[in-house]
């Protein structure tokens, strides 16, 4: 733990020199919200010598109290803990760790008698005491202003961030440089977001304000430049891919915008990113482009993420191409997408899949399609989708997707399954046609059941 704790820093040449640095350069390093009489070492003798004996053991206490959301207490350990600290310099140099900004920054974000002046104090000391983290530090300040609604302050944070040197230190910290302009840039792209805002908000009304719009263009080349360097390293940068683009598709830019979004598709030095392929299908979309680069964008989506919710959209792509094998990949998207229990109860995807089955069973053709998708399946959907229970519940809850997956229900399991035969009841009870349509449809079409199910009529149990 010590190890740790260490800064990796060397020591002056002698041991009087150490101390004496120690002593100028770092000052008593309390957390400010504290009273004063928590400042003393120790509240008794015995808490004096365990912390002096074992810092681990204090960093256990601080542990505990953070995990039982004990602020207070935590901030008494971290206080007592510092001190400990300090009284070291007289023998070995040690600035303060990674583990005392952490641990404060997450003490202040909670503690009830925090105020921002008390954490931007904090956060100063962290940047004076810790130059190889200083960008770090700066970023976490940054952060926290912007969920604290200060953004004009942050924007001055970073501003100033950026323009620091420290010999050797700015060039190993040059990643941390790349993220401080990448959120300033971000900044900037809100800034124009507004100016933009402004601009259409009234240009209906014959206004024009220069200034504004000079405005508006000035955060766009600050937002631009900053943007299109961070999306060039590979990482998952979503919010600024979308906002760059953003920004060049307002001006009319449309080649670089999709070059930017394949590249963060494609690209292979990036990791694999679902929300890529979402942003390059919708932007494809957004443009009206033909339907074999939207379905190559899902396709590669749905591998990725077979439940995500596009996977409609996807399917009916899908259904609707005069392709066999694609009409083929639609039923495997929706299968796929039912396997999820987030899905369970989506009318929209019961209805794709509802829709695509009956055609194939009104036809006759492919019903190995079926056969195919439901051999993996057969074993578990029926308790997952079709029991008793959950026919009660869908009834009472949405009559349309009771009808939609009573009708699947009824062609893959027969005119015997429990689902069918509760919702079919049901519906006719109730005097609702299409529940009467859908019982003979079942009823009319039931050797196909078999045939998916690889039974015979004498082998299946009435």
């Amino acid at each position: 733990m010590d190890r740790f704790l260490e800064e990796e820093e060397e020591a002056a040449t002698t041991t009087t020199k150490k101390a004496a640095v120690g002593s100028a350069l770092l000052p008593a390093l309390h957390l400010p919200f504290l009273p004063p009489h928590l400042y003393q070492p120790a509240s008794s003798h015995e808490y004096k010598l365990t912390f002096k004996k074992s810092k681990e053991m204090c960093l256990s206490y601080i542990q505990d109290s953070m995990l039982q959301k004990q602020w207070k207490r935590a901030a008494e350990f971290l206080t007592f803990y510092i001190e400990s600290l300090e009284k070291d310099f007289s023998t070995e140099y040690m600035g303060p760790s990674e583990m005392i900004w952490r641990i404060g920054t997450e003490i202040l974000c909670h503690h009830s008698h925090s105020s921002m002046k008390e954490f931007n104090s904090f956060i100063e000391q962290m940047k004076t005491l810790g130059v190889k983290r200083y960008l770090k530090v700066c970023l976490e300040h940054a952060f926290h202003l912007l969920c604290n609604g200060l953004i004009d302050e942050a924007y001055q944070n970073l501003s100033l961030a950026e323009s620091w040197r420290f010999g050797e230190q700015t060039a190993l910290q040059d990643k941390e440089m790349k993220l401080i302009q990448a959120y300033r840039g971000l900044l900037d792209y809100y800034s124009w977001c507004k100016q933009k805002n402004i601009l259409l908000e009234h240009g209906q009304d014959g206004f024009e304000d220069l200034s504004v719009e000079q405005e508006m263009h000035s955060c766009f080349r600050k937002a631009a430049v900053n943007l299109k360097e961070i999306v060039k390293i590979p990482g998952v940068w979503d919010v600024f891919v979308k906002c760059y683009v953003d920004l060049l598709e307002f001006y009319g830019d449309h080649n670089e915008a999709r070059q930017v979004l394949n590249e963060y598709a494609y690209n292979s030095k990036f990791p694999a990113n679902p929300n890529a392929h979402v942003y390059l299908y919708e932007f494809l979309k957004r443009h009206g482009e033909s339907k074999k680069s939207l379905i190559s964008a899902l396709k590669i989506l749905h591998d990725i993420v077979p439940s995500h919710e596009l996977m409609i959209d996807f399917n009916i792509m899908l259904q609707k191409s005069k392709k066999r094998k694609k009409r083929q990949l639609g039923l495997e998207v929706i299968f796929a997408a039912l396997d999820y229990a987030g899905w369970k109860e989506n009318v929209k995807a019961w209805s794709c899949l509802a829709r695509q089955v009956k055609q194939i069973v009104m036809s006759e053709k492919h019903l190995d399609w079926i056969k195919q998708e439901w051999n993996s399946r057969k074993d578990w959907w029926p308790a997952f989708h079709f029991s008793r229970y959950l026919a009660k519940r869908n009834w009472q809850e949405n009559e349309s997707l009771s009808y939609e997956k009573a009708l699947v229900a009824g062609i893959l399991l027969g005119k015997d399954c429990k689902y069918f035969k509760y919702i079919s009841h049901q519906g006719c009870k109730a005097q609702v046609k299409r529940f009467r349509i859908l019982k003979k449809f079942v009823n009319k079409h039931n050797p196909v059941y078999l045939r998916i199910s690889g039974l015979s009529d004498s082998s299946v149990q009435r």
